[in-house]
Formats: structure tokens, sequence, C-alpha cells
């Protein structure tokens, strides 16, 4: 049996509002194990014995059909996300700024993404990882920052999801 984190897209923000007691107990009646859901923004830890791509399709059918929303999901074995957050390249607490990793499951949207460090403002830097795009940015700049206005739009939706450091820290502990 595998431990899997599962990062749900768009969950609690946007007009999508779940309960994550709901969730786990959607989780848990599509057959994964050992729920547990971290925060209330669509974290999620569970045991599976398939591989990361059928634990993905079947989490989103699972929410699809008890929420009736167009879920999207990035799942990753618990090894790998300790692998993304010890490769954090930049200082993980600076005052003032949120320490970001944005999960990526497309390739060409991993490019994209990683091409916008040449965009970035003087106090943001984007690093492309290996499946991530590790980011950092001043408080008061997410959402006008160049990697913040470009993941708003539709195309990034299935294909990825963004976590701030310290829930990615939680999620392993879980």
């Amino acid at each position: 049996m595998t431990r899997y984190a599962l990062f749900l897209r768009g969950v609690n923000v946007g007009g999508v509002t779940l309960k994550m007691a709901d969730v786990a107990a959607a989780l848990t009646d599509a057959g994964f194990g050992n729920t547990r859901t971290v925060l209330a923004s669509g974290n999620v830890v569970v045991d599976h014995d398939d591989g990361v791509k059928a634990v993905r399709k079947k989490a989103e059918r699972a929410l699809r059909d008890r929420f009736g929303y167009e879920a999207w999901v990035l799942a990753y074995d618990l090894a790998t996300v300790r692998a993304i957050s010890d490769a954090y390249p930049f200082t993980r607490e600076v005052e003032g700024h949120h320490s970001y990793v944005t999960f990526v499951s497309d390739g060409d949207v991993l490019e994209e993404l990683a091409a916008l460090s040449d965009d970035a403002g003087p106090d943001e830097s984007i690093r492309r990882g290996d499946g991530v795009v590790y980011w950092q940015v001043p408080r008061s700049a997410t959402l006008t920052s160049a990697m913040g206005k470009t993941m708003g739009r539709k195309r990034y939706k299935s294909s990825t999801t963004t976590r701030n450091l310290r829930t990615i820290d939680k999620v392993l502990v879980s």
C-alpha cells in the first residue's frame, strides 16, 4: 500500500466549497484507505494500491460523482512530495514573503510557467523543479506578480495547483 498526497485544485476558493469531512468520506467510499484531510484547502492523504495515474483518475471521478463539480486532483506519493519540499531552492522562510510550490502535471505547462522567471519582478523568484515550479513572492504581490497573473487563467486549471510550503510540510507529517 502506498501513501499518497492528493492536492485538489480550486477547493474552497472561487465558488467550490466542500467540507473536508465530506471529501474524506467520498474518497473512503471510493476505496481509499486511511484518508486524512489537512487544513481546509483541498489537501488529502490516502493509502491505495494503484499507481499515481490511477489514483488521480479515481479521486477525480469520486469527487465529480459525489459533489457534481469539475474536480481536478494532482496526486503524488509522499516520497515524491518530500523530495519536492527538500529541493525548495530558495530560503524557506523570508519575512514578508510566501514560499510556494506549483505542482504541474502537463510538461508543456511546466515549461511555460518556468519561463515566467524571465518576467519575474525584482522580489519574485521562480525556478523550475522536477514536475513543479518553485515560487517565492512578496505577500503584497501574490496576485499581481508574473506567476500570480498567469495562474488564474483557465488553461492551467486542470494541470496545476499551488501550495504554500508550510502546507506541504503539514501534509508530510499527516
